[in-house]
């Protein structure tokens, strides 16, 4: 999952068709490091090891840089979850327990933590870019797992409920816990538990807000 890392290897030594992810990697940086409005391309350049005007070569802007980067680092994670979902041969509720591990994993990744500072900290002041990572996004990701929510439904596995209203409730848990768990120092509650306990307590209490009343757990299973 992310970008490998080619930062150390020698400039001169990188092909050409490798250039857009070295952009990329160097963008990421660049942007968590700095923020979006103080990031410039030149930057973004010398990180890379490139000249400026290569970077123009496949992005035109920085709006569209940044846009990119979300693309490969969260977009990319939605479509592997769309992947996980068309493919799957176990029950919803297993396959929703594989998509929150990997959910997990994704949000206590190195790749996830400067997007998410940048989204809450910058993106009002640039409305295109918040439109745009509301709909490839918030909105995508949202219906990834409301359409699992729903499917759970059909087939009985979940209690009757809002599919729209549980996928917020997996959301927002789920990346909450994972800052916590990078800042363990200001938070008591998970001091002392390793970051599978934090996991395995998250999946128990969803299944268990979203099985059919009276039904054998389903967070004991999973």
């Amino acid at each position: 999952m992310g970008i490998q890392d080619t930062h150390n290897e020698p400039r001169w030594r990188r092909l050409p068709e490798e250039r857009p992810r070295q952009i990329l990697h160097a963008a990421r940086e660049v942007f968590g490091e700095h923020g979006l409005a103080a990031s410039r391309l030149d930057d973004i350049a010398r990180r890379a090891g490139l000249s400026k005007g290569t970077i123009y070569l496949y992005f035109s802007n920085k709006e569209e840089l940044f846009r990119e980067v979300v693309r490969y680092t969260i977009v990319s994670q939605i479509e592997e979850g769309e992947r996980l979902y068309s493919a799957r041969t176990s029950s919803v509720a297993e396959t929703l327990t594989q998509f929150m591990r990997q959910y997990w994993t994704f949000v206590r990744s190195p790749e996830f933590a400067p997007i998410f500072r940048l989204i809450h900290a910058e993106i009002h002041n640039f409305p295109d870019l918040a439109r745009f990572y509301g709909e490839e996004v918030v909105a995508r990701g949202q219906r990834l797992i409301s359409g699992m929510i729903a499917r759970g439904i059909e087939s009985g596995e979940f209690r009757p409920l809002d599919p729209e209203v549980a996928a917020r409730m997996l959301t927002a848990p789920f990346v909450m816990h994972g800052l916590w768990c990078t800042h363990r120092e200001c938070f008591a509650s998970v001091a002392k538990k390793t970051d599978e306990q934090v996991l395995d307590e998250l999946i128990q209490f969803y299944l268990y807000a979203i099985q059919p009343r009276g039904s054998a757990s389903s967070s004991q299973r999973a």
